[in-house]
């Protein structure tokens, strides 16, 4: 009954939701203790080239004005005790608050990531049946060949092949960046921004073809080889209305839940990608957090990617449990209907 799966439902995002909570405090305090025993001095960090300039008693008051000459669990309370109340710090290097700075990035980073998702999908489900439907034949050992090369090539390998043959060498796009160098802001043009965020996306979008590829081709040959398939062929049908009767079903949500689980895969990608496009985006604003000592920008980050990977994960197994009802807590009441 529909009361029984909006139950089940509600159940299932409650213990996610606690499961989160725990996960965000584990996240939480594992960093702030792996950031405050780094080698990188943040307060070096903060002041840069200017650092032998400063005296000692400068440096103190670095240290008071950011906390940092507390001890290390009082000023884990105490940076906890902002979160909580929604102030998630201000960036050392951007002198903004961390909010600001990751909503900007992140609206840089999620037309990226929206755009390598959906062609990563699209093309690797494709491909995938493709394979499927002539298995054994060249064209199955060249699309296999190509997905297990693609699993085993590096995100920023791929970007900067990308990089020297279509930027340098045919010079087709910008070399890098998020909007053309030297411009305003107002006159920055949607075509700028989508030349910039071409080469990014298809590096995202090449890596991460393959599982969806390799998977919704060994899903559909199981398909294929069912009892039922071999009926409907007894029966005459062939070739795409086949698959379109008896296949498409059977394989578009598993190909759909692994495109959302794979949240964490795109995210990882998207900080090598963003580096080595100097593309303006959360990537690239982790990188230099940790690489200037960013304290709070950092663990504002690693919240905000946590958050972000698990809601992926979260939707993939909603979508599971509201379609299929073998997944869910009520499996005998779904199994006698």
């Amino acid at each position: 009954m529909r009361w029984q799966l909006t139950w089940n439902i509600v159940t299932f995002l409650f213990w996610k939701a606690i499961k989160m909570a725990s996960l965000l405090v584990a996240i939480s305090f594992i960093s702030f203790l792996l950031v405050k025993n780094s080698p990188i001095d943040p307060i070096q960090a903060y002041v840069g080239a200017d650092m032998l300039n400063v005296s000692q008693e400068q440096r103190e008051k670095i240290e008071e004005y950011w906390g940092l000459n507390q001890p290390v669990m009082e000023q884990f309370m105490s940076w906890s005790s902002a979160v909580l109340s929604g102030d998630l710090g201000t960036s050392m290097i951007f002198r903004l608050p961390v909010s600001e700075v990751i909503g900007e990035r992140f609206l840089n980073s999620i037309a990226l990531m929206s755009v390598a998702w959906v062609l990563s999908g699209v093309i690797g489900f494709s491909i995938g049946i493709l394979a499927a439907m002539n298995t054994g034949t060249w064209i199955d050992r060249m699309i296999k060949w190509y997905c297990y090369t693609l699993a085993s090539t590096p995100t920023f390998w791929m970007g900067l092949l990308l990089l020297i043959v279509f930027a340098v060498w045919l010079n087709w796009f910008p070399v890098g960046m998020g909007v053309p160098a030297g411009v305003l802001a107002e006159d920055v043009t949607i075509m700028d921004r989508i030349k910039h965020l071409i080469l990014p996306a298809l590096t995202l979008s090449i890596i991460g073809v393959a599982n969806v590829a390799l998977h919704t081709r060994q899903k559909l040959i199981e398909v294929l080889s069912s009892d039922y398939v071999v009926f409907a062929r007894a029966r005459g049908e062939k070739g795409f209305t086949l698959f379109w009767r008896h296949g498409l079903r059977n394989i578009a949500l598993p190909a759909i839940t692994l495109q959302f689980a794979a949240f964490s895969e795109l995210f990882g990608g998207a900080v090598l990608a963003e580096q080595v496009f100097s593309y303006p985006g959360l990537g690239q604003a982790t990188v230099e957090a940790g690489l200037r000592g960013d304290i709070p920008l950092l663990l504002g980050l690693v919240l905000f990617s946590a958050i972000f990977v698990f809601v992926g994960n979260v939707i993939a197994d909603l979508i599971y449990r509201v379609v299929d009802p073998r997944t869910r807590e009520g499996k005998s009441y779904a199994v006698k209907q």
